[in-house]
This record gives structure tokens, sequence and C-alpha cells, in this order.
């Protein structure tokens, strides 16, 4: 394995669920939250952590795809991008909350299997239907981990102070 690689696996590793200095990581970020806790809205209308989770193993997907050049429809979940969590219809369930926090485990490592693979020689190579590299899309899902990481310690602090009020500008 090139260096270059293996140091892209420490990025996407630190962000989501290695120690490192700029705090919570994506996989850090969700530990202990019951299902109830992973399913209350910082406000009508706003995702909710659960639903942040689902969403990114869906993008760890569809960087894996593009990386290793699969076509689309590999997705455990019918859809793409957002999915409800927990189903309107439906109470927090621990069983699928568990699942869709495996389902992420489970992208990470086949998103870290495909990192593996790439050739070193194509990481600046421009991916062929997008203007964006094999190195950019990398880089790009661990910086998505982080955001999210953020957002979800954010909600954690909005939903558990139940006197505090989310506002829009």
């Amino acid at each position: 394995m090139s260096v270059e690689i293996d140091q892209l696996l420490g990025v996407i590793d630190r962000a989501y669920d290695k120690r490192s200095w700029h705090g919570t990581n994506l996989r850090g970020s969700i530990r202990g939250l019951s299902p109830a806790e992973a399913a209350r809205r910082p406000g009508r209308g706003r995702h909710n952590i659960w639903e942040i989770v689902v969403h990114a193993a869906y993008w760890k997907y569809v960087v894996r795809r593009r990386l290793t050049g699969e076509r689309r429809g590999g997705f455990e979940l019918e859809g793409s991008n957002w999915f409800q969590r927990p189903a309107r219809s439906t109470r927090p369930d621990a069983a699928q909350w568990a699942e869709d926090v495996r389902l992420l485990e489970r992208t990470h490592e086949a998103l870290r299997s495909a990192v593996e693979n790439v050739p070193a020689s194509s990481l600046h190579r421009g991916i062929p239907g997008s203007t964006e590299t094999n190195f950019n899309l990398i880089t790009g899902i661990a910086g998505h981990d982080l955001y999210h990481a953020g957002q979800i310690q954010l909600i954690k602090r909005l939903v558990r102070r139940p006197t505090a009020k989310v506002t829009k500008e």
C-alpha cells in the first residue's frame, strides 16, 4: 500500500472512529444514544440524529461506488440521500436504531476496503463522469463525517435542553 493511501485511510478513520485532536468524530457523536434521543428533532422540519446517521452511511456508499466504478442501486435501503427515521407510523425502536448504526459501520468498512484498493497512480486523476478526483472524494467523505459529527453534537445539546428555543433566521 502506498504512503498516500495509508494517510488517506488515517484521515477517514479519524473522522469516523479514531481518536484525533479535533474532538468528537462521527461514531463518537452517537455513542450511547438511545433510540428516543436519536429520533428527537431539534425543530419542526429538521433532520434528527438517526436520519443523519443513515444519510452518512448513504454517502459512504456513494463514494465507495464511485471509487470502484460500481453501478447505482446497491445501497441497502430504498431511496437516496435522506431517509425518514424512524418511520412516522412507528415509535423509536432499539433494534432498528442498532441496525442503522451497524449499517453505518458496514458502509465505513466497505469504504475503507475500496480506498485500500485504489491504485495510488489514480488518486489525482478525474473520475469518469465527474469533475472530482479520487483524492477529493476520499478527503471529502472525511469532511462529511466531521461536519455531521459537529451537527449531531449541536442537536444533542438542543434536544436535551427542553427550555432551549431553536429559532430560524
